[in-house]
């Protein structure tokens, strides 16, 4: 029964952080979004390039600016699985608003998130982003889809 307690305990911390996470994100703070990442973190995003390494403050803060008002979003199907200091989460995500040009963004993707847990805390140690693309040979990325 303790165990299961534990489990509880860690699962609901990583909840937390997560939501916090995305409460940074969707207020464009990336000084905040980035204290819930892991300083040697990889992420494989929807932009390019294929892989980023570390924290980009800077980067993270110029692509913020690329939207006026806050980024919207919502989570579908998520599942969390958490050990005693690792975990993933995935998830189909929602975002939502318009950019500095004026276009609306309303795109559904795939995302996984690798946990870590350092020092007592949980935090992002990989993402990866993904949509699916046209398997007719044409690699047309399909950003249409909704769940």
């Amino acid at each position: 029964m303790k165990d299961e307690a534990n489990a509880r305990i860690e699962e609901e911390a990583i909840i937390a952080m997560l939501m916090m996470r995305a409460k940074a994100l969707g207020e464009k703070n990336a000084k905040d979004a980035l204290s819930y990442e892991a300083k040697d973190s990889v992420e494989f995003s929807l932009a390019p390039p294929l892989a980023y390494y570390g924290q980009d403050e800077a980067g993270l803060q110029a692509w913020f600016d690329t939207w006026e008002g806050p980024i919207g979003g919502e989570v579908r199907d998520a599942k969390l699985t958490a050990g005693e200091d690792v975990a993933f989460w995935s998830g189909l995500m929602h975002m939502t608003g318009t950019k500095t040009d004026g276009a609306e963004v309303d795109l559904w993707f795939r995302q996984t998130l690798g946990l870590v847990k350092q020092d007592g805390r949980w935090l992002v140690a990989h993402q990866h982003a993904s949509v699916p693309f046209a398997m007719d040979g044409s690699g047309r990325a399909l950003l249409d889809l909704k769940p």
